[in-house]
């Protein structure tokens, strides 16, 4: 058996909740990131039937049953993860009755999964229908993006237009658009199912004055998703007090993505 410190997917969540903690993300134990992993490549670290313990989901997952997860815990620093995977993260296994999951490995201290993981199951369940390649949902409080949420109106087609209007790159990397949701209580299974919703349409979905749900193929495009968004509003938040004298035109932005080939939400342009 291999050793579960070297495998690749706990190396990623390692680097990746250390560059998130550092960017500023996910101050104190904000954010939480889901990996959906390979079962054959997780046996080469993990005895499959060597169940720790089992955790109740609070909500019915039959439809991912067998899925196996790296997650972050409940109350736990970004910042502390990669100093101590083991006790900070946790591998999971959806059980058959679709309401528990079973500890494979981690959360040593007899903690559990972050209380959004209902939340990033749902989500999951709602990107594999859409996508079958999906395998990461990610959880985050960007600053610029957070502070952008209290001086821009909270509508879908505008936040993603004004957005777009920030970078060059943001139509051809997100040209999907961003979901939004008002305000909602987190932790909940209604905030879950209402951003499950919008991860039909969407890749990003803001969680009004609250934060940022991506879901992406690799920890790569779902963290890249974020920071695109991220920059695009710090942009915004620098120059929305200012004289607009130069703006990327609709057209232009037409030119953008059918040059680079991509779907884009033509709903979302005032052409």
């Amino acid at each position: 058996m291999k050793n579960i410190m070297n495998a690749p997917f706990v190396e990623e969540m390692r680097k990746t909740t250390a560059n998130m903690y550092r960017l500023g993300w996910d101050e104190r134990n904000g954010g939480n990131i889901s990996y959906m992993l390979d079962e054959v490549e997780v046996g080469e670290y993990l005895d499959l039937n060597n169940i720790i313990r089992t955790i109740p989901l609070g909500f019915d997952a039959t439809a991912i049953t067998g899925k196996i997860f790296i997650v972050t815990g409940t109350g736990k620093y970004f910042k502390n993860v990669d100093g101590d995977p083991e006790t900070n993260l946790g591998i999971v296994r959806i059980a058959d009755d679709g309401r528990t999951a079973e500890l494979l490995w981690g959360y040593k201290d007899g903690g559990k999964f972050t209380s959004e993981f209902p939340a990033h199951l749902m989500s999951h369940m709602a990107r594999l229908s859409v996508d079958p390649e999906n395998r990461v949902v990610m959880h985050c409080h960007p600053t610029h993006t957070l502070a952008m949420n209290y001086v821009h109106e909270l509508d879908e087609k505008k936040f993603t237009h004004t957005l777009w209007e920030m970078c060059t790159e943001c139509i051809v990397v997100f040209p999907d658009g961003v979901g939004v949701l008002p305000w909602m209580l987190c932790g909940t299974n209604s905030i879950g199912e209402a951003t499950a919703e919008k991860m039909k349409e969407f890749r990003l979905v803001v969680w009004g004055m609250h934060g940022i749900y991506s879901a992406g193929k690799t920890m790569d495009e779902t963290f890249g998703l974020i920071e695109t968004v991220e920059k695009a509003a710090q942009i915004y938040m620098l120059t929305a007090h200012l004289p607009r004298i130069n703006t990327i035109k609709d057209e232009e932005m037409v030119e953008l993505a059918e040059f680079f080939g991509v779907n884009y939400r033509k709903d979302f342009l005032n052409l």
